[in-house]
């Protein structure tokens, strides 16, 4: 029994990390299909014009269109803040 092992080689750990891999990025890809699904979808059902006022004037837009620039606006926003929130935590941390 000294020559058997309960640890699996490292051709089978291989084998094992290249199937996992393998489902993750299946499981991944699945994600992203039925998000652009629902996005699609989304889009799809929010082509009525409405009215926007913006800070200078108003005009009509699709929704969908002032859905999409919202949305970007606050992923901006949203990394300009985690960039901040980092460099200070650097600062503070002595680096």
């Amino acid at each position: 029994m000294a020559g058997t092992s309960t640890q699996p080689s490292p051709a089978e750990k291989g084998e094992q990390q290249a199937k996992s891999r393998s489902r993750g990025e299946l499981s991944r890809t699945i994600a992203i299909l039925i998000l652009a699904l629902a996005v699609i979808l989304f889009a799809v059902k929010n082509l009525d014009q409405v009215k926007v006022n913006w800070i200078v004037g108003s005009g009509r837009a699709p929704l969908i269109i002032v859905i999409l620039i919202t949305l970007l606006v606050g992923i901006v926003i949203s990394h300009l803040a985690g960039r901040i929130s980092r460099r200070r935590q650097r600062q503070k941390d002595g680096g």
